[in-house]
């Protein structure tokens, strides 16, 4: 009995999960035909990893430990993608391209893309929506202070893992306590 109570708690937090990444977006058909391209894409590229590689590039001996989907908090709004984690870098890349104006007033359609290295962050902090606490956020500071808020993650834990064990690997261990605002904090 319990085990089967246990089993419709997780999957209705997935089902959660999903609604939830699902209403960031603008708009349910555009969010669709997002995830659509995008999985197109990962089959045309020969998957995640692939995907990372020629997007970002990998040295010898850097390992991909996860790709996750998510969102990116910008001034503009969130941006769905793919968050990469490795040991050497995280990377976002955006699920769909999006048009920015340049320098000479032209607009340009191109990849939103996020690369940081691993040794420049200072910083990264687990959080929850207070009113919602299924929603996690997650929060890479570098060591020049850039924010970077990453949300609507399908599989949170996985990611958040993910990133603990690479910025181990610098020497950036997790708390165990959360501070009193709610947050785990990752410090050097």
């Amino acid at each position: 009995m319990g085990e089967t109570r246990k089993l419709r708690n997780e999957s209705s937090n997935f089902a959660s999960r999903i609604r939830d990444h699902v209403n960031l977006g603008s708009k349910l058909s555009e969010t669709v035909m997002g995830k659509l391209r995008l999985g197109a894409r990962i089959i045309q590229e020969g998957g995640r990893e692939n995907m990372f590689k020629q997007t970002f590039g990998m040295r010898e001996g850097e390992e991909l430990l996860k790709a996750s989907q998510c969102y990116l908090s910008t001034t503009a709004g969130p941006i769905a993608g793919l968050l990469f984690i490795s040991t050497e870098k995280v990377a976002f890349l955006s699920e769909s391209p999006v048009t920015i104006s340049s320098p000479t007033g032209h607009s340009i359609t191109t990849d939103y893309k996020v690369l940081i290295p691993i040794r420049k962050i200072k910083t990264g902090k687990e959080s929850e929506n207070m009113k919602k606490p299924g929603q996690k956020y997650l929060l890479i500071v570098t060591k020049d202070e850039f924010e970077f808020w990453f949300m609507g993650f399908l599989r949170y834990e996985k990611a958040f893992d993910s990133l603990r064990k690479a910025l181990s690997l610098v020497g950036i261990q997790l708390c165990e306590k959360p501070s009193r605002k709610g947050f785990l904090l990752l410090s050097a």
